[in-house]
């Protein structure tokens, strides 16, 4: 048994992050306002310095925004205290570009790093074990991560992401250090396994063909949402 998801439904009012202060003031997300529905997939385009994985790091708690509100299915996250933040964050799946696996375990255990602390209503091994299986790394599960390939290095961390069945996945640039080949097949596999779970996804990247795996595309420059439409049109 493993959990099920339900995405979440997003909705962005006015979100304004700043950075340093006089002629160093540089402001990472001005005052963006939008929503999101449950269990659709969105690429955040543009340059580097346009704000995206600001974006995904507000989204996802790990900065703190100076103005606005995210609501997260209603509730208002950039209000929470300590423990309910801890609470949410739970609830986020995060894959990003540098794949942060711990060298010292194996495969197996970095998928479990995440729920190994905590008691759940799903056997965790089978749970990692599936996940690995459905990212194509079945038979790796005793390996270290140092003798994988970057493209499997990302599966994993992609599997760990998912491990406790996130409502949200944020990935912030997860194809940047890969080849063009492997990049695509990493993004596949989050679109993919995204719909099969219903979670809602937003993937920051600069390359068209990430974005166009996605139901929608947001281009983003000075902080801001300039661009907003369906990926393809």
């Amino acid at each position: 048994m493993h959990p099920t998801a339900t995405g979440a439904a997003l909705e962005i009012t006015g979100l304004t992050r700043v950075f340093g202060r006089g002629e160093a003031r540089i402001t990472a997300a001005d005052a963006i306002t939008l929503r999101v529905p449950a269990g659709q997939s969105v690429a955040v385009t543009g340059r580097s310095g346009s704000g995206k994985s600001t974006l995904l790091h507000l989204l996802g708690a790990i900065e703190r925004a100076d103005a606005g509100a995210v609501l997260v299915d209603g509730e208002d996250i950039t209000a929470l205290r300590r423990r309910r933040l801890t609470e949410y964050r739970r609830s986020v799946g995060f894959v990003f570009q540098r794949f942060h696996l711990l060298p010292a375990l194996t495969v197996l255990d970095n998928v479990l790093a995440p729920v190994l602390p905590r008691r759940t209503a799903y056997d965790k091994r089978e749970r990692a074990r599936e996940l690995l299986r459905a990212v194509g790394l079945e038979g790796r599960e005793h390996a270290h991560p140092g003798r994988l390939s970057g493209g499997q290095q990302q599966r994993v961390a992609l599997a760990r992401a998912l491990v406790d069945t996130p409502r949200l996945l944020l990935a912030d640039e997860p194809t940047g250090a890969l080849d063009s080949a492997t990049g695509a097949e990493v993004m596949d596999l989050i679109v993919r396994l995204g719909r099969e779970h219903g979670t809602t996804v937003l993937i920051a990247t600069h390359e068209a063909a990430v974005a166009d795996g996605c139901d929608r595309r947001l281009r983003m420059s000075d902080g801001r949402v300039v661009e907003d439409s369906a990926s393809g049109a």
